[in-house]
This record gives C-alpha cells, sequence and structure tokens, in this order.
C-alpha cells in the first residue's frame, strides 16, 4: 500500500506534467481572441475588409501557434497585440466603408427621389399643358361654333329681312290692309265675271301675287271669305258668296297653296262695308275677302267691326 507522501509525490508529477504540456496565454492574446470573435460575427467585416479580416486572422493564428508552443510570454503578447490591431483595423475598414457605403446608398436614395420628383413634376407639367391644349381647342370649337352660329343667326335675318320686305312690297301692291286678324286683301266685285263667281284675268292677277306671299311664307294660313249686296234673296246671296269664296280658294291651290292652309266663309249679304243704298256701294259689298294670318297664329272669328 502507498503511503500519503509517495501519493503526493505522483500527483504532483502529474501536475507538473500537465502545466509543462498546456498553452500559454496572455490578457493581450485573450483580447485578441474576443475581439476575433465580434468582427467575425460583424456582417459589415465580411463585406467590406475581407483582406483586412483575413490578415487579422493569420495573424490570431500565429499567436495560437506560438502560445501552444509556450514560447516566451512576451512573444506570445508581442503576436496577440499585432492580431488585435489587425483585427482592430478590419472593424475600422468595415466601419469606414460601411459608412461610405450608407453615404452613396443615401445619395442614390436622394437622387432617386429627385428624379421620382422631376419626373412627377414634368407628368404634372405635361399633364396641365395637355388640359391647357383642350381647353384652348374646346373655347377654339366654341369660338367657332358661336361664329358659326352667329353667321347662321345674321343669314336667317336677312333671310327674314329680306322676306319681310318682299312681303311688303307684295301687301301693298295688293292694298292689303293690316287687321287685328292678319292681313285683308279685297277681290272686289270688277275682279269676277258680272253675277258670276269667275275671277277675271286681273283677279287671277292679284291671286297669283297672293300664292307667291303664301309660298315665301309657309307659317302663314287664310280665309277666304265672301260677300255681296243686299240686292236678290238671301238663299241667292248666299249661295254666290259661297260659290266666288270657293273659287278664290280653287285658285290659290291652284296656284300651288297647300289646301290645308287654306280655310273659307260664305256670309251672303251680312258685314257689309258700305249701304246698299247707290250702286257704287253695292259694288263695295259684292266681295272676297282673303284673310292672311299673321306668323304662326290662328285667324281670329270674324266680328262686327271685321
Amino acid at each position: 500500500m502507498k503511503t500519503r507522501s509517495t501519493m503526493s509525490l505522483l500527483a504532483a508529477a502529474v501536475l507538473a506534467t500537465a502545466c509543462a504540456t498546456a498553452p500559454v496565454t496572455t490578457p493581450t492574446l485573450d483580447q485578441a481572441r474576443a475581439d476575433f470573435v465580434a468582427a467575425n460575427n460583424n456582417p459589415q467585416v465580411s463585406q467590406y475588409a475581407p483582406n483586412e479580416f483575413r490578415q487579422a486572422s493569420e495573424a490570431l493564428d500565429q499567436a495560437n501557434a506560438a502560445a501552444a508552443r509556450r514560447e516566451s510570454l512576451n512573444d506570445v503578447d508581442r503576436l496577440a497585440y499585432v492580431a488585435k490591431q489587425r483585427i482592430a483595423t478590419a472593424m475600422e475598414v468595415a466601419k469606414a466603408k460601411g459608412a461610405e457605403a450608407d453615404i452613396a446608398n443615401a445619395s442614390r436614395e436622394r437622387d432617386q427621389v429627385r428624379l421620382e420628383a422631376r419626373t412627377a413634376e414634368a407628368d404634372r407639367a405635361k399633364r396641365e399643358a395637355e388640359a391647357a391644349q383642350a381647353a384652348a381647342q374646346q373655347a377654339q370649337a366654341q369660338a367657332q361654333a358661336a361664329q358659326q352660329q352667329a353667321a347662321a343667326a345674321q343669314e336667317q335675318n336677312a333671310a327674314l329681312a329680306q322676306r319681310a320686305a318682299v312681303l311688303e312690297a307684295l301687301l301693298v301692291e295688293l292694298q292689303a290692309v293690316k287687321t287685328e286678324r292678319g292681313y285683308v286683301v279685297t277681290i272686289g266685285d270688277v275682279l269676277f265675271a258680272t253675277n258670276q263667281a269667275a275671277l277675271t284675268p286681273n283677279g287671277m292677277s292679284s291671286l297669283r301675287k297672293l300664292a307667291e306671299v303664301m309660298t315665301q311664307n309657309p307659317n302663314r294660313t287664310v280665309l277666304v271669305e265672301g260677300f255681296t249686296d243686299s240686292t236678290g234673296s238671301s238663299s241667292y246671296n248666299q249661295e254666290l258668296s259661297q260659290r266666288r269664296a270657293e273659287a278664290v280658294a280653287s285658285a290659290l291651290s291652284s296656284m300651288g297653296v297647300p289646301r290645308d292652309r287654306i280655310a273659307m266663309k260664305a256670309y251672303g249679304e251680312a258685314f257689309p262695308v258700305a249701304s246698299n243704298d247707290t250702286a257704287s256701294n253695292r259694288q263695295l259689298n259684292r266681295r272676297v275677302e282673303i284673310v292672311l294670318s299673321n306668323e304662326g297664329a290662328q285667324i281670329p272669328p270674324r266680328t262686327a267691326a271685321r
């Protein structure tokens, strides 16, 4: 059985052997190893300082190898210091290049923002120009339409004025009388064959002028009213006034006046315009009156005063 002293000597020998084979270390080496781990975990180092980090790794390998060979602490510490400095250099290079990259990215982003702003401004200016052009074209079209409308209105007014002048001249020639019912043209007894309903050539000439008026004024109608004097029986006078009114209406129709624009009424010896006491007055009562309506209006019924 071994004694206590023998066991103590054996433990001391084992401890001495272990101490002789274990690598040495220094605070600088420990710090270098810790810095290396931090640098290795920093993505900027591998991205922006790969060469510097490789040199730092090689320097740390040399320090670790010197420690494993149990070289002097001064040598291990010197190599560890070199590794530590190179690790720091890699970190600083990565930091600087990362900052430069951030600045470059920020500059690119600013440029992009400016480009987008300029593009948006150009697009806005283009839209405004297109809108202004469209507004100008619309204004031009409206102006042209207004000019065309004004020209059309001027032409229409000129045509109306010319038509009115022609109407006035023809009505003067027909000796028409303006009344509330319209213009009244009288076809007297001398324009009919004696005691007949047939119109004389002069009577037909007067009606042709009236037909021309009707053609140029399509919004007007006529009412043909027949009258006689008081000579003879009332039934004969009524029948004669009817035949003379029909003769005038038929003549106007044959001259191109639509029949639906011609109305007719026979009054016989009613509504005389003079007393029947003399031959000249009775001749005035033997007549056909043609009432030309006002523009676009109906002819009111006859009253005692016409």
